[in-house]
């Protein structure tokens, strides 16, 4: 690879500036310049045929940072009694108790639905894909499905809502 390497030796400097300027913490502006190096020897031979070499790596840097600021979750630093404060268990996840029966009320289309995007994560294009049916089609079916199941959480478990919305109380209900 000696092409990524003669483009490298005469572009790092310079995107190691750019990305110093957009990052400002220099373990990042090294995970980005070594993701994209990743990137470049992944071309394999393919990298030698750019005609462009310092506009592709300019590219893909944009691209590198761009997916890592979309991911990138800002965090804080809690307070050390915080502790007593997850011990109230919210009313949102214990309402998870009355999910396996309200699911198992539903039809199998909402069910199924429900389960495989909700549930296990499968993408609804995945999910049209496996039923055949246009990703349209199945995002209607799932949101569908999802209204159902809110209905009958509500009216099953007798969800209580406060003013904003939230769940503030509700009646557990366990599978039969």
């Amino acid at each position: 690879m000696n092409c990524l390497n003669q483009a490298w030796t005469q572009h790092a400097p310079e995107l190691r500036s750019w990305a110093r300027h957009r990052l400002h913490n220099a373990a990042d502006v090294e995970d980005l310049l070594q993701d994209l190096f990743l990137k470049g020897l992944r071309q394999g031979e393919r990298f030698c045929s750019v005609h462009n070499a310092r506009a592709w790596l300019f590219e893909v840097a944009r691209n590198t940072l761009a997916d890592r600021l979309r991911v990138a979750r800002n965090t804080v630093e809690l307070p050390d009694d915080v502790v007593s404060l997850v011990e109230v268990a919210d009313p949102v996840d214990t309402l998870t108790a009355c999910l396996p029966r309200v699911l198992s009320e539903l039809s199998i289309e909402d069910r199924e639905a429900i389960t495989l995007c909700d549930l296990q994560g499968l993408p609804q294009a995945g999910y049209a894909q496996a039923k055949g049916i246009t990703l349209s089609a199945a995002k209607s079916r799932v949101q569908r499905a999802r209204m159902r199941m809110k209905q009958q959480l509500t009216t099953a478990c007798q969800v209580q809502l406060d003013t904003a919305g939230h769940v503030q109380d509700f009646v557990p209900r366990k599978t039969l």
